[in-house]
């Protein structure tokens, strides 16, 4: 039976439990154990598909196509373990199939409750497709204390009850902070949100104890002594340097060792981390750098562009170079002046995936930059669809092209899109349907033509990759487009959906339709991101 290890937060939000439980699953994953991470989320969006990125961060996808927390990123790039539509759930969706099942009768006329049909349908999903495992994290969102979280702390304390106390364990994520002026550490924020949880019936075994400072052993002892914790079970957690180093830090804090001595497990094999060393290695000792310039939507908020952010990172490491990401509002490339000051100096440009029309001017602006002065260009979904725009205005002659996203257009290069083949059969959408949910979604093949750039840089002619678009490239236009040297060189298997454009006669041009940034990890570099990094480094070679 698969051990539990239930993961809470207190005294404020943003401690990076996400990380944490990344971090302690990569440790336990490093000893040979078999590992998943979940996440519970109190809000009552069905998923966060609807949500806009400057409420929530990215959404991420999976290849069953479910939207997701940004967390699963984090779960993802650390384990190298696919996470599935069972990996996250959210209140909305746990009260969705509640009401479902009240209207059919499923419940024979019983009063309908928190406890214990909440908390019911809240175990069975920590519970769910465990059979093979040996430890299933499971991530609490938010707060303790927050209104919002009270059944999911509540159906974890009955959870621990049903597997036994050897099979289930807690470990709470606090914040030590730092009072400049009296120059100390302060445990009382961390003393009260163990008592918070405690009062709800979870008595942590374990605290993460967040800290800008070194923890003296005083307060270690401390905190030990008013939360009823071992001291060696209060684990400092200060910041690092890189998330890449954080399992290595935590490791030598003794996280993984105190968490498996709570288990009771005293013979587990020692940690193999020479894979998180090299990375550690590959980050902080780069033996060159390149600036790209990522020309987006919603640049003010980083978390909205999470995997992007860190898919370039890892294509850094492939190289051992420093990526040095310049965060571009596209609304400003409306101007020529604003465009050449600001892209000149950079080594590669990345338009990514987004929605709307704002700044899709600017974009176009930024692809028609990439392209005639030489710079390694990358489209990302919304991206590709700029590409394409671009090219059939400025190469094809055809200078009303647009997107029926923006608008009714006489010349639709992109379209919405209204049925594709899934795993599931002929889906079909319509422009009136629900958002949430009815985009193109999840894993999809491309077939690669033999001789292109990008099958160089898959090394393979068929492919997989994760889709959120609800626009495609209209396949119509592909004549026009390819005249003016825009070739599609990655299609649907049905030969239907544009999937990857390029340009043969271009240093490094490339647009996608699908989010390759999600399948990236440390250890294992999205081939895409790995080659435009490499150009990136050959045109710093240039500037």
């Amino acid at each position: 039976m698969a051990r539990f290890i239930f993961i809470t937060g207190g005294v404020v939000s943003s401690l990076g439990k996400g990380l944490m439980a990344a971090s302690l699953a990569a440790l336990l994953q490093a000893r040979g154990y078999r590992v998943r991470i979940r996440k519970f989320d109190p809000y009552l969006n069905v998923d966060p598909g609807t949500m806009s990125p400057y409420q929530h961060g990215e959404v991420y996808v999976t290849d069953d196509g479910a939207e997701t927390d940004l967390d699963l990123g984090h779960y993802e790039r650390f384990t190298g373990v696919a996470a599935r539509q069972s990996d996250n759930v959210t209140s909305g969706r746990i009260y969705q199939g509640i009401i479902a099942k009240e209207r059919r009768g499923d419940y024979l006329g019983a009063t309908v409750q928190v406890v214990p049909h909440v908390t019911d349908a809240i175990k069975e999903f920590a519970r769910a497709e465990t059979d093979d495992l040996d430890f299933v994290l499971c991530e609490i969102g938010g707060t303790v204390g927050d209104i919002e979280s009270l059944p999911f702390i509540e159906a974890i304390r009955q959870l621990k009850n049903e597997v036994g106390r050897d099979n289930a364990i807690s470990v709470h994520v606090t914040l030590v902070p730092y009072i400049a002026a009296a120059g100390e550490l302060k445990t009382k924020p961390t003393q009260h949100s163990v008592r918070e949880l405690a009062s709800l019936g979870v008595q942590p075994d374990i605290l993460l104890c967040r800290c800008e400072k070194p923890l003296p052993e005083t307060e270690r002892a401390k905190i030990a002594l008013f939360c009823n914790v071992r001291k060696e079970a209060v684990i400092p957690a200060l910041d690092a340097d890189s998330i890449y180093s954080v399992p290595v830090q935590y490791h030598g804090e003794g996280l993984d060792s105190e968490v498996l001595r709570a288990f009771g497990i005293h013979d587990a094999p020692a940690p193999d981390l020479t894979a998180w060393y090299d990375i550690m290695d590959r980050k902080q000792h780069p033996e060159g750098e390149v600036t790209i310039g990522v020309v987006g939507k919603y640049v003010s908020l980083p978390d909205a562009y999470k995997s992007l952010n860190e898919a370039l990172v890892h294509g850094g490491m492939a190289h051992r170079v420093k990526v040095n990401i310049r965060w571009l509002d596209a609304e400003m490339f409306e101007r020529d002046e604003d465009l050449v000051a600001n892209l000149e100096p950079l080594h590669g440009i990345l338009v990514p995936g987004g929605f709307g029309e704002r700044g899709s001017e600017g974009k176009i602006s930024s692809v028609r930059f990439a392209r005639e002065r030489g710079v390694p260009f990358f489209g990302i979904c919304l991206g590709m669809q700029m590409a394409c725009i671009e090219a059939a205005r400025n190469t094809s002659g055809i200078a009303k092209a647009s997107s029926t996203e923006f608008g009714p257009t006489d010349e639709p290069v992109v379209g919405l899109i209204t049925e594709w083949m899934s795993a599931e059969g002929l889906q079909k959408r319509g422009a009136n349907t629900d958002l949430g949910g009815t985009m193109r979604l999840g894993a999809y093949e491309a077939k690669l033509s033999p001789n292109s750039h990008v099958a160089s840089v898959y090394g393979a002619n068929a492919i997989s990759e994760r889709h959120r678009h609800r626009y495609e490239v209209n396949g119509a236009y592909r004549d026009s487009l390819e005249k003016g040297g825009l070739v599609f060189s990655g299609m649907s298997p049905d030969g239907m959906l544009p999937e990857i454009v390029e340009r043969p006669d271009h240093p490094w041009f490339i647009g996608v339709q699908f989010h390759p940034e999600l399948k990236s990890k440390p250890f294992d570099p999205h081939p895409l991101f790995a080659g435009f990094i490499e150009a990136a480094v050959k045109q710093s070679r240039l500037v």
